[in-house]
């Protein structure tokens, strides 16, 4: 029989790229929205005939129940979430109810329906923060430095007590830096791509950041939705870093992405802004992919190269088309 998912938070990178995957598998795919007035399924166009939608809210126990009992899904993957790093220093409560409680009320419904539904829970490297060791695994302490990553901590923390307390399929995927083309303009590598497009086209003259210094894990999104769907095809539930185990500068970013535009000296146009500096910075985070290679047989497939080259192409052909 065809299994059925339900993706909350579909309409974003992940969730665009999951759906995708699960719908090749022969999935019945059904994506959880909020009510809105304006069109939140760009990233969903090209397939969106192909999948169902049903409306809910994270912040409501009683639509989140519904939905579950109304769905009946197999597996559930939790996306959603206020995941822009920034805004969970202006809206640190709101943050906190999507990204931390939203996560209980959705183990709670997956509990009062059906206990046997597999659920998965979107982690993030920002729980490591002020990382405690280098590179971060699955045992390493968490030390988050925005409410983001605070919240993020609830969310992990309370999968792995419902797992426990409840003897449910439910794991959570600490997913490290995983960008593409369909990444929102509001996160630091589409703003340097979509900058970088518009740099060369002649509609902008500069580019603004922040620390160019701070060092993440980039990579793929598409390779990373791959693993989530792994994780929940496993015998029995575990938690897993998913990353490169290679790290590179916000400024490494710039570099490659300037060049992929045919533009070899950056330095002219990008200009430093206070306004984009953390109040409580992250410095470095690499994960250490070891477990997710050996246990599911994932591996990344794009590099760090191939993907900043990808989302700047991307960007030149978008905005190309727009000027034409």
């Amino acid at each position: 029989m065809k299994k059925t998912a339900l993706i909350t938070g579909i309409t974003g990178q992940d969730g665009s790229y999951l759906a995708e995957l699960l719908l090749e598998h022969g999935y019945r795919v059904v994506g959880m929205t909020r009510r809105t007035s304006t069109d939140v399924h760009e990233r969903l166009e090209h397939f969106i005939d192909d999948i169902e939608f049903v409306s809910g809210d994270l912040l409501d126990q009683t639509s989140m129940t519904k939905i579950v009992e109304t769905v009946r899904p197999d597996e559930v993957y939790n996306l959603a979430a206020q995941s822009f790093v920034p805004t969970s220093w202006t809206q640190p409560v709101l943050t906190g109810e999507f990204t931390a409680l939203g996560v209980t009320r959705v183990l709670e419904a997956i509990r009062a329906v059906n206990p046997a539904i597999r659920f998965y829970q979107a982690s993030s490297s920002e729980m490591f923060g002020k990382a405690t060791e280098v590179p971060q695994r699955e045992s390493t302490a968490f030390y988050p430095r925005s409410p983001y990553g605070v919240a993020k901590v609830y969310g992990h923390w309370i999968t792995v007590n419902y797992r426990e307390s409840f003897d449910m399929f439910a794991v959570s995927g600490i997913l490290f830096n995983h960008e593409s083309p369909r990444r929102g303009k509001e996160f630091v590598t589409r703003k340097i791509s979509d900058g970088v497009a518009r740099i060369k086209l002649g509609l902008a003259t500069e580019l603004r950041l922040g620390n160019l210094e701070a060092k993440r894990d980039w990579g793929f999104a598409g390779d990373y939705v791959r693993a989530m769907w792994m994780m929940l095809q496993q015998p029995k539930p575990e938690d897993y870093v998913i990353a490169t185990g290679r790290t590179h500068s916000v400024r490494d970013f710039v570099r490659i992405a300037f060049e992929a535009a045919g533009i070899e000296n950056y330095e002219p146009y990008v200009k430093l802004d206070p306004r984009f500096v953390r109040p409580a910075e992250v410095d470095l985070l690499v994960g250490d992919p070891s477990k997710a290679k050996q246990h599911l047989n994932w591996e990344p497939t794009v590099t760090f190269e191939q993907l900043v080259e990808m989302m700047v192409r991307a960007d030149l052909e978008r905005l190309s088309s727009i000027r034409t």
